[in-house]
This record gives C-alpha cells, sequence and structure tokens, in this order.
C-alpha cells in the first residue's frame, strides 16, 4: 500500500507521527469506454478553451474566478498556508461514543500506522480507544479540503474515518413521509416479531458482491461466443392487502424455511 497522507495525531500535548492508507478499496469491474463502431478506447482530454488544443497535465493550475471575472490562481502553497497546522496534524478535539454518532454522517476510512520506530505513544491511544469504545474527534485537511473525522480503533490499528459536517445532510422536511398514519399495536406486535424472527449477530463475511461476480461469468461466456437469456422478473404480489396478515404470513413463511 502507499501511503496518502503523512503528519501526526494530536492527543493532548502527545504528537503522534502516522502515515494514512487508504482502507477501502472498489469491487467493482474494470470497464473501458470504447467506440461501437469499431472498439476503439475513448480518450478524454483536457482542452484549452481558447486555443482548442490540449494542456499538458503539468501546465494545469487551479483557479478562483472574482466578483469581476478575474482569476486568482492557487498553488500548492496556498493551501498548506492557509491552515497548516490541520495540513499536517490531525488534532484531536474531544472523545465521543462512537454509538452516539449516526451512521449518515460516516464516509471514508483510512488506516493509520506508526511513522517511528518508537510507537509506544501510538499503542498507549490504541489502547485506550479499545477498552472506552470512544472515538477522537478532529478535523485535518486532505487534498485541499477540511474533513471532520473520527480516530478510532478497529481490530489493531488506529482508523481515522472522514465524516460529513451536519449541514451536508440534508433535512427530511421536504419528505412526504406521512406522519399521520396510525399503526395498530397487533400490527407492531407482529412487526417486532419478524423482526426478532431475523436478528442475528451481525458477520459482514457472510455477504458477497455477488453481482459482479455473475457480470464477469456473463462476459467470459460471451467471449466464448455464449448469448445470455435475460430473465423476465414478475411482480411480486401479497396474498393479502392487509397488512397485518401481510406480517403474519411472513413470520409463518421463514418458520417454514
Amino acid at each position: 500500500m502507499r501511503a496518502i497522507w503523512k503528519g501526526s495525531i494530536g492527543f493532548g500535548l502527545v504528537s503522534i507521527p502516522v502515515k494514512l492508507y487508504s482502507a477501502v478499496q472498489t469491487s467493482n469491474l474494470d470497464l473501458d469506454m470504447l467506440d461501437g463502431r469499431d472498439h476503439a478506447h475513448i480518450k478524454f482530454m483536457r482542452v484549452n478553451e481558447n486555443t482548442k488544443k490540449e494542456v499538458p497535465y503539468e501546465k494545469i493550475v487551479k483557479g478562483y474566478k472574482m466578483d469581476n471575472d478575474e482569476y486568482v490562481i492557487v498553488e500548492d502553497a496556498d493551501f498548506e498556508a492557509a491552515a497548516p497546522e490541520k495540513s499536517k496534524v490531525i488534532e484531536i478535539e474531544s472523545f465521543v461514543d462512537l454509538e452516539e454518532i449516526n451512521p449518515m454522517y460516516y464516509e471514508t476510512s483510512y488506516y493509520t500506522e506508526p511513522d517511528t520506530k518508537n510507537n509506544k505513544a501510538y499503542a498507549l491511544l490504541l489502547k485506550t480507544l479499545q477498552q472506552t469504545k470512544k472515538g477522537g474527534l478532529a478535523r485535518f485537511v486532505l487534498r485541499s479540503t477540511e474533513s471532520l473525522c473520527i480516530v478510532h480503533a478497529v481490530k489493531n490499528a488506529m482508523v481515522v474515518t472522514r465524516i460529513r459536517f451536519e449541514q451536508q445532510i440534508r433535512d427530511q422536511e421536504d419528505l412526504n413521509i406521512g406522519d399521520d398514519v396510525k399503526v395498530s399495536k397487533k400490527e407492531l406486535d407482529v412487526g417486532l416479531a419478524l423482526v426478532n424472527q431475523y436478528a442475528e449477530k451481525f458477520d459482514i463475511s457472510k455477504y458477497k458482491d455477488e453481482y459482479h461476480t455473475e457480470l464477469l461469468e456473463l462476459i467470459k461466456a460471451k467471449a466464448k461466443g455464449k448469448h445470455p437469456t435475460i430473465k423476465k422478473l414478475k411482480p411480486v404480489k401479497a396474498k393479502s392487502d392487509d397488512l397485518y396478515e401481510q406480517l403474519r404470513n411472513s413470520l409463518t413463511a421463514k418458520k417454514g424455511a
């Protein structure tokens, strides 16, 4: 793995040098874009709007458009100068219970690795997070973007997980949910029974990306000259329009599984 960030985690007056590595990887198939006529690769070019000529990547700069339509060029040094401490330090501001964080706030996770031979401070913070089941709330800048994050323990490593700011979560008030809908006690009781019947300990290893596995098998079959048959899915219709009956039938079906 290649480190995508180097800096330190600030823990009180303790500074822990670390490297960040991406903790996630895509399971999508790598599909190229081709011209349907001759299967030639499609290339995307960065073109100068005025000259219509391609611009080499190393000649491209970033600019901010002012009110007078003039651009101010923003260089790499400017991003760091704006908040040098956030570009190099993940400063823990407080510790919070992980269970209090709404899952909607979570974004991308990064593994941390101690960037020093003396990793005692890393081990101390890791064990502290493991025992308290808390996470350190912090901010840092990655790729010119400030992020809120949680420093937390996952097995035997500290993980930095970026979380969204509150203003990034859309309000629910525009949703037409129907707050005035009444649910009877017997319907709720059967609903609870159904949830308990399906309840089990969370085990992520049971779940695989089956769609892309099947898609790859289809692609291999096409390479051998075979053409897939597309199955027509029939809409599933409930035997009864009564919600209570649907719930009861679901309980019976699960028992007989």
